[in-house]
């Protein structure tokens, strides 16, 4: 969304987790995603991604607004809220934990993502920022584990999320790609 947002040309390569191509290790040993190579350094982080975008489409104060209250949302998403909703989502997996506690310290985090949009449309004022941006795509799944329970619990988050989801930004951007394979021709994309 960000790359769309700060106008940047990229060629994608679409590629399945399960069937990661040697190329993306070649660029990254990590060999996760999203990766992005530039003539001049290889970002393999997404939060790097987007501050790089940001910064080099000159709207990072745009969404920057009230830096400190946006890198304590998305540090409290990224080593909080991520480990109970890999347990609440793959269940299965971490029988050690119940669905309930998972969705209890879960709460914790989702309860004042709730109250912040009782105040405003976005989680730091009324317009989209980076802070909604970067967690957005970790609340949609959490929501899909059980849509019915998501929306009554968080009907705010709720509104927040169909926004963002119905938004012609996110539309823009979530298009179908094929998977890319070595001998594609460059696909080059502009969001």
């Amino acid at each position: 969304m960000v790359l769309s947002i700060a106008e940047i040309t990229v060629e994608l390569r679409e590629i399945l987790l399960k069937d990661r191509p040697q190329a993306l290790y070649d660029i990254s040993k990590k060999g996760t995603v999203p990766v992005l190579q530039t003539e001049e350094q290889i970002i393999d982080e997404s939060m790097d991604i987007i501050y790089w975008a940001l910064k080099k489409s000159n709207k990072y104060e745009d969404y920057f607004q009230s830096p400190l209250s946006q890198e304590k949302i998305i540090f409290n998403n990224d080593s909080k809220f991520k480990i109970w909703l890999d347990r609440y989502k793959y269940n299965n997996r971490f029988e050690k934990y119940s669905i309930e506690e998972c969705k209890l310290k879960s709460d914790r985090i989702l309860s004042d993502y709730e109250k912040k949009l009782t105040i405003n449309e976005y989680l730091i004022n009324n317009s989209i920022q980076v802070t909604d941006i970067a967690i957005f795509p970790f609340i949609r799944q959490f929501a899909n584990v059980n849509i019915e329970y998501f929306s009554i619990t968080y009907p705010n988050i709720n509104r927040w999320l169909q926004n963002l989801i119905n938004s012609n930004l996110f539309k823009s951007v979530m298009k179908k790609y094929s998977q890319w394979k070595i001998s594609d021709t460059a696909n080059i994309v502009i969001f």
